[in-house]
């Protein structure tokens, strides 16, 4: 089978950022669907070795790239929408109707890939047993999983953004553990806690050292990603731009997470 990579998203303006970033070969090649998953059925993915849903501007895409995995893993990535469980949202939890993790189970339990990499606010875990009911979901299927909160500024980003991020593997969960067993924790938490102590600037790493300082609205300044500049009043589709920013996660956290677990089989 040629490896062919499906994304998923309903939003036209990271649609067409997608579709730009994989013309210039920055994302795996492969097709831009558009519509909400809620209509996207089992049939639609057949063809495809990997599937990115609430895909974005490609960060899990990106990811796997970083990650150094070949495209011919299969693999499904999501990060549902995390506005049910936001801190800053309304809170609906489970009564949102953007609360769609089921939907997106559904074609995880249809594709039935290798590997399912996932990510959420941390919030999500203390709202309505979010992660619970969604890792018993997998494991009902065949899947051993695991979950684990990291910052950004785990890999040296300069802001915190929590987020828990969940793996599945459809194999022997006996062996998952024995795998678990061998890797120590003591670096990554090491990280964790200093970002934590220096409010999320850890200037050792150099990928973000030259960093652009944004002025905001509370009267602080913030280190932004180097590139994400201009965003001032009257730049085209700076709304846009903010709003995909927003909602994409930081792809180089996203590749250790998947080193981590494809990098020992």
């Amino acid at each position: 089978m040629i490896s062919r990579v499906y994304y998923n998203e309903w939003d036209s303006y990271a649609a067409e950022w997608l579709r730009n970033l994989i013309k210039e070969g920055n994302l795996p090649d492969g097709d831009v669907d558009e519509r909400s998953i809620t209509e996207v059925e089992p049939n639609d993915l057949k063809g495809y070795t990997q599937h990115h849903f609430f895909a974005g501007i490609g960060g899990w895409a990106l990811a796997t790239r970083l990650a150094g995995i070949n495209e011919s893993e299969r693999i499904v990535t999501g990060s549902p929408p995390c506005q049910p469980f936001s801190t800053a949202g309304q809170r609906k939890g489970y009564a949102d109707e953007r609360h769609l993790a089921p939907h997106w189970l559904r074609l995880v339990a249809s594709v039935r890939p290798t590997w399912v990499f996932g990510e959420q606010v941390a919030a999500a875990i203390r709202k309505d047993d979010w992660l619970d009911d969604l890792l018993d979901a997998l494991e009902a299927e065949g899947y051993a999983t695991g979950a684990i909160v990291l910052p950004a500024c785990s890999v040296g980003a300069p802001h915190i953004r929590q987020r828990v991020w969940f793996t599945a593997w459809l194999a022997d969960s006996n062996v998952l553990r024995r795998q678990g067993q061998r890797r120590s924790s003591t670096t990554q938490s090491q990280r964790v806690t200093e970002c934590e102590q220096t409010g999320g600037y850890h200037s050792t790493q150099s990928q973000w050292n030259d960093s652009d300082w944004l002025w905001c609205r509370d009267g602080k300044w913030r280190p932004v990603e180097p590139g994400t500049f201009p965003l001032v009043d009257g730049v085209p589709s700076r709304v846009g731009r903010l709003r995909a920013y927003g909602n994409a996660i930081v792809p180089q956290v996203a590749a250790e997470i998947i080193k981590g677990a494809i990098g020992d089989f």
